[in-house]
Parts: structure tokens; C-alpha cells; sequence
């Protein structure tokens, strides 16, 4: 699966799977097929992280 490559978009994209689908980043990760490391580098970028006990990057 592509995830979006824009970090705002990504954010949208992954805090939105995070809140109606998994139960965790890693539950999303491996689901999609994705990278966590890139996707925690990027929205980086843009000054968020994961917060595990939300469960959303904030």
C-alpha cells in the first residue's frame, strides 16, 4: 500500500486508521505493510511523534 508522502497528509491518513481500525501503530505497520521508522521520520519532520498511550500521533 502507498501511504501519502506529504507529512500533513500522512498524519491525517495515520491518525485516522489509528482511531477507527488498529489498535496500535505496530497493528498498522504490519497490516499495511509499512514502515514504521519511515513513517515515525517523517512525521518527525512536522514536529509529531507516536504517543502509544493515545494511540495517535500528537
Amino acid at each position: 500500500m502507498n501511504l501519502p508522502s506529504d507529512p500533513v497528509m500522512l498524519l491525517s491518513y495515520v491518525n485516522t486508521k489509528l482511531r477507527d481500525d488498529y489498535a496500535s501503530l505496530d497493528e498498522l505497520c504490519s497490516s499495511l505493510g509499512a514502515d514504521k521508522d519511515e513513517i515515525l521520520a517523517k512525521l518527525a519532520q512536522v514536529n509529531y511523534t507516536y504517543d502509544e498511550e493515545l494511540n495517535k500521533f500528537v
